[in-house]
């Protein structure tokens, strides 16, 4: 996360990395559209929707979501999907928001910022998140 100072500055307190498929993501979002809404924030829904082909973009919002629980050393169902939210800067550039069970997680962790970098190809989606102290 960029803040007026620059760069987020504090030591790495975990990494995580997760890689989605986009055709079996979307896949499983065709077969339980009720899927969607358990995944992503209404924010995420709602910007997912401007977009001509929304599947990549949640792949790699569902990828960052994974790569968050692995960044704090924890696995599924430590909290809730919604709880992670990726945002976009004015400049395009994702950054995380985290509540709940999550920022409760993060906060233990003396998580005080995060670096995001979502992508994907037709294919692929991935995201590589690192939590600063």
């Amino acid at each position: 996360m960029l803040d007026e100072a620059g760069p987020a500055v504090g030591a790495p307190v975990g990494l995580g990395l997760d890689l989605v498929d986009i055709v079996r993501f979307g896949a499983v979002l065709s077969r339980r559209p009720s899927a969607s809404r358990r995944l992503f924030t209404e924010g995420e829904r709602a910007y997912a929707a401007t977009l001509a082909n929304p599947v990549p973009s949640l792949a790699a919002r569902f990828a960052a979501k994974e790569a968050v629980m692995k960044a704090l050393g924890v696995g599924l169902g430590a909290f809730a999907f919604t709880e992670v939210e990726i945002q976009r800067q004015p400049s395009g550039a994702p950054t995380l928001v985290l509540a709940g069970r999550a920022a409760q997680l993060a906060a233990e962790q003396d998580v005080r910022s995060w670096l995001v970098s979502l992508t994907h190809t037709d294919t692929a989606a991935a995201a590589v998140v690192i939590a600063l102290s």
